[in-house]
């Protein structure tokens, strides 16, 4: 832990102008960690055994095995498991890459072009080789094509894609922009003759296994059930620096379980070879059955560093009554944090107190101060109430009742032209307060949060409904924002860039598809992510992600919940993984299976 500890010391105290590595990788700022002739990542263990059969569960089903479809449902795995990219992502360190089908990055001086080298031995599962065609290819459908906004927004900035020689490729942008360059680096590399002819067929479900360049390859499928994925034992990068000691068991499983309850027994019987836990509660009272007392399965706490992200009941700003502050306010102040933890929890999981927080990038309590405030002060006049001079979440007494609670959320519907008659909280129009939160199905977590806050709703007089619908209908409904208020969870990273702009820029109020689920529209927020990603130094960078999380969090668009700082993981007693070298992201992407082993 002490080693995370001065990792994250290093990210927050370096602040040097960008000095862009020509070679084996490239960080956000400095140079990368690892020399060019390292033998492996810190995180993985070069000498694991190779083999075994992993599985892993999820509640929910699937009908296709291309993540880039525009409809249906796929295991969210395959994106990572089933394909490469240029460049591989170091989550040992807040934003580095290196080298993966490229063996050579360089950036240009005035940072508007990024060249690739592709590494020569790089080939598909078909043994066919990867070439500057299919990074092409792979980016025009994906970007210019596809319906991912992600990829659609950053293709849109890059005014120029051609190639370098035999192996060489080149992105070009309009303006200096070191995060997008480098993001170039991480998009999935397809083989275009997979789908020559027939590219519209690419964005369908189906089961179609993907010829790709990645460590294991799709095996056997039964839809809805199961998905299986195989080392491929000609993998053309088994000896790369950044390859060796990760994919280390022979088979990935990925059961699908119609509800938590059958994942869970699945578990204990003991059919699955993992379970990650997420309610503290549970975690003490649960994992006692035979196979953890006599040993055969293993209960791990995995630390980490990683910001808390933002996950709750998101308010939609598009309808009313949430276009008014003072009514999410009042929904924050309703929401009874310190009895519902207790509830669930048993009281012991901190609260989501910005969308950063957990990590050195999280908004500091107080006054905005130093390049925090410089940031903000020319924008005091359209900031909410808060953002400057500190904003805070309300904390009760933990008593069900939470009378202090409901009297200022009163006091903030009367200040916004809400009152209260027989009984019914009636708009400024006349109109009867009603909302409709939308929930996924299968998760008692949300299903006993709800709960206990549809009760303190009732004593403002507000009629709600619950809509718990099936994964398929509930992305339908929440890419239409189609909505009142969404159950959702934002995963954040200690590396933020381009992609903020596709969770709270302007285009996400009408556009469809969108992570700006609650139609954040501010100008302010806009300003902030351009300091962020125009930020010449470390310093600055942190400074105005810190400006962000500030405005973010006084927009009062979330009422949060928890998170935990520590991973809960219940695995099989075989299944090992690097402890004394964890990730100062822990168990997050690329972690497991990626670097674990089956040992006896």
């Amino acid at each position: 832990m002490i080693r995370h500890i001065l990792t994250i010391a290093a990210f927050i105290s370096i602040s040097t102008s960008s000095t862009w590595a020509d070679g084996h990788g490239v960080a956000l700022y400095g140079d990368p960690a690892l020399p060019p002739d390292y033998h492996h990542l810190p995180q993985a263990n070069p000498d694991a055994p190779k083999g075994g059969d992993f599985s892993d569960g999820q509640v929910g089903s699937f009908d296709s095995v291309n993540p880039h479809i525009q409809a249906g449902r796929v295991p969210w795995q395959l994106r990572f498991l089933a394909y490469e990219s240029l460049l591989g992502r170091a989550y040992d360190e807040p934003f580095t890459l290196y080298g993966l089908l490229a063996d050579s990055v360089a950036i240009a001086e005035d940072e508007r072009s990024i060249t690739y080298t592709l590494h020569p031995d790089a080939t598909f599962s078909d043994g066919t080789p990867v070439t500057i065609e299919d990074v092409i290819w792979s980016f025009e459908i994906l970007g210019r094509t596809g319906a991912n906004g992600r990829y659609r927004s950053a293709y849109e900035k890059i005014t120029n894609v051609a190639p370098v020689g035999d192996r060489g490729i080149r992105f070009t942008i309009a303006e200096p922009d070191r995060e997008l360059l480098m993001v170039t680096g991480l998009r999935p590399i397809m083989k275009k003759a997979q789908w020559a002819g027939r590219e519209d067929e690419f964005f369908r479900s189906g089961l179609e296994a993907p010829i790709s360049s990645a460590p294991y390859v799709v095996g056997d499928v039964d839809p809805g059930r199961f998905v299986e994925l195989v080392r491929d034992a000609d993998y053309w990068g088994a000896d790369l620096p950044f390859r060796r000691g990760t994919a280390n068991v022979d088979t990935i499983r990925m059961e699908f379980f119609a509800d938590a309850t059958a994942h869970f027994e699945a578990f204990k019987a003991g059919a699955l070879s993992t379970m990650r836990e997420t309610n503290a509660g549970a975690w003490v009272t649960r994992y006692d059955f035979p196979a953890v007392q006599d040993g055969r399965v293993i209960l791990s706490e995995i630390p980490h560093s990683r910001p808390s992200g933002m996950q709750g009941l998101v308010m939609n700003t598009r309808r009313a009554p949430f276009d008014d502050w003072r009514v999410r306010q009042a929904m924050i102040e309703a929401f009874n944090f310190e009895y519902a933890n207790g509830v669930v929890n048993g009281g012991a999981l901190p609260r989501i107190t910005s969308y950063f927080s957990n990590s050195p990038l999280g908004m500091r309590p107080g006054p905005a101060e130093g390049r925090v405030a410089a940031l903000l002060e020319p924008h005091a006049a359209d900031l909410l109430p808060g953002t400057l001079d500190g904003y805070e979440l309300p904390v009760t007494d933990g008593r069900a009742a939470n009378r202090r609670g409901i009297r200022r959320a009163t006091a903030l519907l009367e200040e916004a032209g809400f009152s209260v008659r027989d009984g019914v909280l009636v708009s400024p129009d006349g109109q009867p307060v009603e909302i409709e939160m939308l929930v996924p199905q299968g998760s008692t977590e949300v299903g006993r949060i709800v709960d206990i806050y549809r009760e303190a709703l009732d004593r403002l007089g507000i009629d709600v409904s619950v809509a718990s619908v099936d994964s398929a209908q509930f992305k339908e409904r929440q890419d239409g924002y189609d909505y009142d208020m969404i159950w959702y969870q934002w995963g954040l990273s200690l590396s933020p860039g381009n992609e903020q702009l596709t969770y709270w820029g302007p285009e996400g109020v009408e556009q469809a598809g969108t992570r700006n689920l609650m139609g954040v529209n501010d100008p302010v927020v806009v300003a902030m992510i351009d300091a962020m990603l125009s930020a010449p130094t470390q310093d600055d960078y942190v400074a105005a992600i810190r400006a962000l999380d500030r405005v973010l969090t006084a927009g009062r668009y979330v009422v949060p919940i928890w998170h935990n700082p520590v991973s809960y993981v219940a695995h099989d007693a075989s299944l090992r993984y690097p402890a004394d070298r964890l990730p100062i992201y822990g168990d997050w992407i690329g972690f497991q299976p990626d670097v674990w082993w089956f040992e006896e």
